[in-house]
């Protein structure tokens, strides 16, 4: 069976891969870019602190729950012309959300844009790794593009800051519009197409597997935050935790009985893979719960305008280049897990001395050494989690293997952060109706909740390390999985274990 677009060539220009990079730096510049903006957004539209959490989570949710379906589009289309398309929507709704007069449309936007995002990472990440053959080409690929995601999430929050305290948050998203379009109308004069083979553009479209899995997954997030204003005993929260039980349960039946299943569970059984995939959904939690409070922990506890506390990120940002260069050299050598590992190790130490951070503490002696340590641990793990998430993939599998793995870290974040939000904020609205206007009290609540964040973010990471040391395989990968389309619970794989 023969691919209807060939192949890209063996070595494939730069241009390739800076171009396919632009998209990545987008989609994951607009997670973060809105953290250190989110003061001046809830002030302009009237939002509350629980609520603005969504503006965050409905771009991430949507994102992962049309990733996988948008990997399929892609490989039966064309995955240019889905990343074109994705581009043009992205841009649409960043005017949208320029132009929101309130919390629902500015959330509305946001999911659209999430939907743009969807329909671009899927595509440039395979791409990417249909043009640049398994081995040390297409890890020195990933490492870049690894290196990327992690320098975007980190310039998103210093970009964010700067645009907050000059133009208006506003041109957080009229930022994208020119970016968008040029981008969809450049990309036929760069980027070589591909898709997957004659009978994989046969294959129907798992629609209601993809609806009910970003439904489940919305309901739940907004499900978690108005717990913590209407409680958890009530017949409201209890009565949507059934139906995300029920959304999701149904995912699961549709995708087993689906004849082109978006997730198929025979392909997720494959270790490493699997391994990899659920390490990302617990990292990009305690991720974007870091990005989100740390961004509010400056400004509320600390005094920061956004201006300076974009700049504070800068350290960070250099730490995660170096964490993503220190990933790469090191996977020639050693094991992911043992790489997965000591960034986690490095990540959860950053974490756990952001809560030990005092209120009026100095940011040299208080939140320089765990920005270092966070951006250090950041860049290894991006980079270690993509590779390994990618290891033994045929190109005709590139299209699933990227929507599965950017799911995972899209989903991770948004319910990583709806997780993390309600354990900070369960008592905040009592601490600060309590404080009576007290601005000593408000700041010492608000550094409680910011506190808790940070710990449970530390939880957070601890789990995904001890899913990497109990359940990763000890070796280095030495052969490819056979490229069936799936795979099974009995395939076998095969390591260098002398590693």
């Amino acid at each position: 069976m023969t691919s209807a677009r060939p192949s890209a060539p063996p070595n494939p220009s730069g241009a390739v891969l800076a171009f396919l990079c632009l998209g990545q730096f987008m989609v994951f510049l607009d997670v973060s870019i809105v953290n250190l903006a989110l003061p001046s957004i809830r002030e302009a539209l009237g939002m509350s602190e629980v609520s603005q959490e969504y503006i965050v989570t409905a771009y991430a949710t949507v994102l992962g729950g049309f990733l996988l379906l948008a990997g399929r589009l892609g490989d039966t289309f064309g995955r240019r012309r889905l990343l074109q398309a994705g581009f043009v929507v992205f841009a649409l709704a960043s005017l949208a959300a320029g132009l929101a007069v309130d919390g629902p449309m500015l959330i509305a936007a946001r999911a659209v844009q999430g939907f743009g995002s969807a329909l671009i990472a899927p595509s440039a990440l395979a791409l990417l790794t249909s043009s640049f053959p398994e081995g040390p080409q297409r890890n020195k690929a990933l490492g870049v593009w690894g290196s990327l995601a992690g320098i975007a999430s980190i310039a998103g929050v210093i970009l964010g800051g700067l645009l907050a305290d000059g133009p208006g948050w506003e041109w957080i998203f009229y930022l994208n519009v020119p970016l968008g379009l040029g981008a969809a109308l450049a990309a036929p004069r760069i980027v070589p197409d591909s898709r997957g083979t004659e009978r994989e553009r046969r294959r129907p479209f798992d629609t209601f597997g993809a609806l009910t899995l970003t439904s489940g997954l919305l309901l739940l997030i907004f499900t978690l935050g108005e717990a913590t204003r209407i409680g958890w005993a009530t017949g409201r929260t209890l009565g949507s935790l059934a139906g995300v039980a029920v959304l999701l349960t149904s995912f699961v039946v549709i995708e087993s009985r689906a004849a082109a299943p978006i997730m198929p569970l025979g392909f997720v059984r494959r270790k490493t893979i699997r391994i990899a995939n659920i390490s990302a959904v617990l990292v990009f939690g305690t991720f974007s719960a870091l990005f989100f409070f740390a961004s509010i922990f400056m400004q509320q506890v600390y005094g920061y305008a956004p201006l300076k506390a974009g700049f504070a990120y800068l350290p960070l940002a250099v730490a995660v280049a170096a964490g993503a260069a220190v990933a790469s050299a090191l996977l020639a050598k050693l094991a992911a897990r043992t790489v997965l590992m000591a960034g986690l190790a490095t990540t959860v130490t950053g974490l756990l001395l952001m809560w030990r951070a005092p209120a009026g503490g100095a940011y040299a002696a208080d939140l320089l050494a765990p920005f270092v340590l966070l951006g250090l641990g950041c860049g290894m793990v991006y980079v270690t989690l993509q590779i390994a998430a990618f290891t033994g993939l045929s190109e005709a599998e590139a299209g699933t293997g990227a929507g599965l793995i950017n799911t995972s870290q899209e989903a991770g974040g948004a319910l990583g952060l709806a997780v993390i939000t309600t354990v900070a904020y369960s008592g905040l609205s009592a601490d600060l109706a309590a404080a009576g206007g007290d601005p000593e009290l408000v700041v010492a609540a608000q550094e409680a909740a910011n506190h808790d964040a940070f710990l449970a973010a530390a939880a957070g990471g601890s789990a995904a390390l001890a899913v990497a040391a109990l359940l990763m395989p000890r070796g280095r990968r030495t052969g490819p999985q056979p490229a069936t389309g799936g795979g099974t619970a009995d395939e076998p794989e095969r390591f260098d274990l002398t590693h």
